[in-house]
């Protein structure tokens, strides 16, 4: 499967439908940045009427993860991928449409390539801004992504 927006939104209604159901979506990837959205509603609220920190880390993590996932499947090796750490900075209330962008691509495939040249896990940081319909900075988020070559 070629891993397009669509292609990883249709994998969030299958394995991740906590994600699907909250409305986080993947709205672009490509060889600069990959950005999600999620839109504030009903059943993503925490009761201080913004958005629940676990859905903007779900939103985060797919901004970061759909990079390792398209890197890894442009390698053409097998390699697994974990998050290891998960750092998170909240800066103001999370209404409205939130967008979530990592532009850490060429990060990512530094490292995939490195892991499989030497044939040893790499560990490395991904950092996910969030920003409301202002372009204001809601939240931060960093992911410690571990990647190793399969036997």
């Amino acid at each position: 499967m070629k891993l397009t927006a669509r292609n990883i939104n249709l994998f969030l209604l299958t394995k991740l439908p906590s994600a699907w159901f909250c409305g986080v979506r993947l709205t672009k990837i490509d060889n600069q940045i990959c950005q999600t959205r999620v839109k504030h509603r009903w059943i993503n609220q925490n009761p201080f009427k913004s958005m629940y920190f676990a859905v903007q880390a779900m939103a985060a993590e797919l901004s970061t993860g759909a990079i390792v996932m398209r890197e890894i499947q442009n390698s053409n090796t097998k390699i697994s991928m974990l998050v290891a750490e998960q750092k998170s900075e909240f800066h103001k209330k999370a209404t409205g449409k939130i967008t979530f962008s990592c532009q850490d691509v060429k990060l990512v495939k530094e490292q995939i390539e490195k892991a499989i040249s030497t044939k040893q896990g790499q560990r490395f940081w991904l950092t996910s801004i969030a920003k409301n319909e202002d372009g204001i900075t809601v939240s931060e988020f960093k992911f410690l992504w571990t990647v190793k070559c399969k036997k």
